[in-house]
């Protein structure tokens, strides 16, 4: 089935109030439109958005999907705190998921779907700046930059290499050598990690993208958007190639347009209106650990390139995520994993915050397999899709809730769609 053109909605019904859901409705708001949200959870941004790295970073917009993925991920078996590991079960989605994945593992690939992350991610940085000084929010929001430290040579190189690509597109990104990385983050002089180089995102931007989702809805709730929380969508209804209605545990709910921004779950309701998205869970780990007393905390974010791990200052918090487990929709919290987390943190910083008071959390990120998002239309007139965002949720919100909102008001998207929409997939 291939996408339908738009018309005219006037009432707009987005499913998910996740950091997607809810950027997408306020950009649905702001345009006019009567918007209602509906998400199964008590609040809002309580599922993947909880508790991740906190780093809005279009300068970390590579995917998952790399010429070295394959090789790292024989390199993982057996190994329980290693960055990406595959638990193969006999599900056929995670299969077909697999092979596309390592499909875009090819140097081309990687490099136009990196360029296509890069130019949401970009845009995104942008407009999360403007939400915030139209609406006034307040989440643990710092623009110092996201900073990239490298232990290995060959890592470093090819990083400094990609930053040239990315200063071509419009990136801002300076390579550091390790003493103009102990002046930008001194609390790094007593790391234990042997930091040769790296690389600083001057414009990228980091928040807690909890505090910023439910500072988002209550600041649409104040304005007359509705949430239905604690409403599970149980079906969706379909006739003449449009969406009915949606079905919830608490009634249905009813309007013009349908934004389907439910994460790693809304495949399952795709394959039941007869057509399938190519996105999969893919489990992430944090922890949070308080700053507090005569330390030497970081005053800005890091992402350890050779961990896989970024360690964020969130206001008196260190937040450390890290880690992909392709393992289906499994939740259980491994122990040995967000340790591996928290290890990084002794690591770089030995001082730096209360260790024995870490809190670990995990969280499914949804992900495409060749790691930018699926935005736009689907084969029904009036359903539209904000998904697959994987490890850059938090990055592209905002940018996404732009497109997306475009594209339902029947306008010319902000930014070109190449690469990012569903018939890519075939």
């Amino acid at each position: 089935m291939a996408p339908h053109s738009t018309g005219t909605f006037v009432k707009v019904i987005v499913l998910g109030a996740g950091v997607i859901g809810v950027a997408t409705a306020y950009y649905l708001h702001r345009d006019g439109h009567d918007v209602t949200v509906v998400d199964r959870q008590k609040g809002a941004g309580l599922e993947t958005s909880f508790a991740n790295g906190g780093q809005i970073s279009s300068g970390h917009s590579a995917p998952w999907a790399s010429p070295n993925a394959p090789l790292d991920i024989l390199k993982s078996f057996g190994k329980e705190d290693a960055p990406l590991i595959f638990r193969l079960k006999a599900d056929p989605q995670m299969w077909a998921w697999g092979v596309r994945f390592l499909q875009n593992c090819t140097p081309g690939r990687y490099h136009r779907n990196t360029l296509t992350n890069f130019r949401l991610a970009a845009h995104s940085r942008d407009e999360t700046k403007r939400v915030r000084a139209d609406t006034g929010i307040r989440y643990d929001h710092g623009s110092q930059g996201i900073l990239h430290i490298f232990r290995e040579p060959k890592l470093f190189e090819r990083a400094a290499k990609r930053s040239e690509g990315f200063r071509a597109h419009g990136g801002d990104e300076k390579v550091l050598d390790r003493a103009a990385i102990l002046k930008l983050e001194p609390a790094l002089e007593t790391a234990r990690a042997p930091i040769i180089g790296g690389v600083h995102t001057v414009e990228d931007e980091t928040g807690d993208a909890h505090k910023f989702t439910q500072a988002l809805a209550a600041y649409l709730a104040a304005r007359g958007v509705e949430f239905r929380y604690e409403a599970t969508v149980t079906a969706i209804e379909r006739a003449d190639g449009r969406i009915a209605r949606i079905v919830t545990d608490k009634g249905a709910v009813t309007g013009d347009a349908y934004a389907l921004c439910l994460g790693s779950y809304t495949p399952f309701f795709t394959r039941a209106l007869g057509f399938g998205i190519p996105v999969y869970p893919v489990k992430g780990y944090s922890t949070t650990v308080p700053v507090g007393g005569a330390n030497r905390a970081p005053t800005m974010s890091v992402t350890d390139e050779s961990r896989k791990v970024v360690v964020t200052r969130l206001g008196n918090r260190l937040r450390a995520a890290g880690t992909a487990e392709i393992a289906g929709y499994d939740l259980n919290l491994n122990r040995v994993r967000g340790e591996a987390v928290l290890a990084i943190v002794k690591e770089l910083y030995p001082e730096g915050g209360e260790m024995d008071k870490a809190e670990f959390w995990c969280g499914l990120r949804p992900m495409s397999p060749d790691g930018p998002p699926i935005l736009g239309k689907t084969p029904y007139a009036n359903l539209f899709i904000n998904v697959g965002h994987g490890t850059l949720g938090w990055t592209m919100a905002c940018g996404s809730g732009h497109v997306l909102a475009d594209v339902v008001g029947g306008k010319r998207p902000a930014i070109a769609l190449d690469g990012l929409t569903l018939d890519r997939f075939g």
